[in-house]
């Protein structure tokens, strides 16, 4: 079965993620496209991972036998470049052939509709369906060369509008005039070119390294720009006095960032650091975002700065929906997994425009990221956040799943449960700055355990008393 996680279909390549297989799925797109839109326009992309532009080339196909016109694009293209095609242009749509920050084996297809946001629910499930119905006898295919001919397929090229974006939402005269000195990495991934060059256009004297096509994303496997993967950027800033490392994910959605110390600044921390640098040098007031398990230091700011926080299920879909639909009071949108966007910009994730956020909130303040952090404490609190992950044996993970359905927990580490917030996993708020939750994943036997506190030696009480609760002890 073909089936859409938070974020896209995604599966192993030459096993699940097979032509025919995505044949199916572009057929199923189709389908839905025809059915809600006449003459439609499709933008198709696609990352640096291993057969990705053959695929994009598959999917087209399959769009223009049905009669969609296609936009394939000319090169590698990162996710938020796809999304911002499709608001500028007015598509009906676009198809993103990539696994963002999986492994190497992986690759996917991301769809999003006309909104420029991550497919929701009712829409995936609608292409899962006609999934289930359509044989490979039933897709439709024009060979893309007499696409190309008949102009159905059009090779497209989106960078310019998006970059000419990107410096309408970036203070580029504040980072030209700062004069910072910026390590970069794009890990293999489609951010090259893209962040790099921004880099450029600002003044901005940077070191981008691993901007090579590597299939196999070296040495790590995988294109996320997590504490273990961009080791070579923390050598870097260190070695070389950098103010700020920057990096991306595969499809440059996503981003990691490193403060001039070396420290390894999380998404849970830079979310408030931008909401603290927009409210302050641009006055923004009105709404802020952030997934259910994501760090409630945005919560503790934006309530002594005069701003609303909205609590969405994990998925960026979710954010992205609450954007378009409070477009004039929307400040930033982010989750704990490395997503972000701001106001003015597109319903999806931009890791490139959080790099650049970040470099001129540096830039504007005056300050290292660990110094702002610490201004925004003086407010919050001290904020201390952390997760683990259990794979579990697939009896342990239902047994795990029905304890959470049947049984509420009253206590964790001698703290009574005050709150149980479910609208994605269970979320279990034991006080006024503490709270632990439990999410499972839907495509893998692993149980996440989120806690967040306001002291170190509360944190690793309840991070032992959460393995305790998954494990039934």
């Amino acid at each position: 079965m073909i089936k859409f996680g938070t974020s896209g279909w995604r599966g192993i390549i030459a096993e699940e993620f097979t032509y025919e297989n995505v044949r199916i799925v572009t057929q199923a797109i189709a389908k839905l496209i025809n059915g809600e839109a006449k003459k439609a326009s499709v933008i198709i992309g696609y990352d640096t991972r291993f057969m990705s532009e053959d695929f994009a080339k598959a999917s087209a196909e399959v769009l223009a036998g049905n009669g969609i016109k296609v936009l394939l694009c000319k090169r590698d293209t990162p996710t938020p470049v796809v999304a911002f095609e499709i608001i500028n242009s007015k598509l009906a749509g676009g198809i993103n052939f990539t696994a963002s920050h999986n492994p190497y084996k992986y690759n996917g297809i991301k769809y999003s509709p006309s909104w420029g946001g991550p497919a929701l629910p009712e829409t995936t499930s609608k292409i899962e369906k006609y999934c289930a119905s359509t044989g490979i006898k039933d897709v439709k295919i024009m060979p893309l060369e007499q696409g190309i001919k008949n102009k159905i397929i059009e090779m497209h090229n989106p960078r310019a509008a998006y970059m000419k974006k990107i410096r309408e939402l970036v203070n580029f005269k504040a980072l030209k005039k700062a004069g910072l000195k910026v390590a970069c990495d794009v890990l293999h991934g489609t951010g090259n070119d893209y962040l790099d060059a921004l880099l450029d256009e600002a003044g901005i004297k940077h070191k981008t390294i691993n901007k090579n096509r590597d299939t196999m994303f070296s040495p790590n496997g995988a294109p996320e720009p997590n504490e273990q993967n961009i080791g070579e950027l923390f050598q870097m800033v260190k070695k070389e006095s950098f103010k700020l490392g920057l990096a991306a994910d595969g499809d440059a959605d996503r981003f990691g960032i490193i403060d001039s110390n070396g420290e390894f600044i999380t998404p849970n921390q830079v979310i408030p650091v931008l909401l603290y640098h927009l409210n302050k040098t641009r006055g923004w007031k009105g709404i802020a975002a952030r997934s259910v398990m994501t760090s409630h230091m945005l919560d503790r700011l934006a309530a002594k700065i005069g701003v609303q926080v909205m609590e969405t299920p994990v998925g960026f879909k979710y954010i992205g929906e609450i954007m378009v639909n409070n477009q004039k009071d929307f400040i930033i949108g982010g989750e704990e997994s490395g997503g972000l966007t701001i106001r003015g910009h597109i319903p999806e994730k931009d890791g490139i425009l959080a790099c650049l956020l970040m470099a001129e909130a540096a830039a504007m303040n005056k300050k290292s990221v660990t110094a702002m952090l610490k201004d925004i404490k003086k407010m919050t609190g001290e904020v201390i956040t952390s997760r683990l992950n259990f794979h579990l044996p697939a009896e342990t993970m239902e047994a795990f799943r029905n304890t959470l359905r049947e049984k509420s927990p009253e206590s964790f580490a001698g703290m009574k449960v005050i709150n149980n917030i479910s609208i994605d996993g269970h979320k279990f708020i034991l006080d006024d700055n503490t709270w632990i939750g439990f999410r499972l994943s839907g495509t893998e036997p692993v149980v996440r355990v989120y806690v967040e506190s306001d002291n170190q030696a509360k944190l690793n009480k309840l991070l032992k008393a959460g393995k305790a609760f998954v494990y039934g002890k």
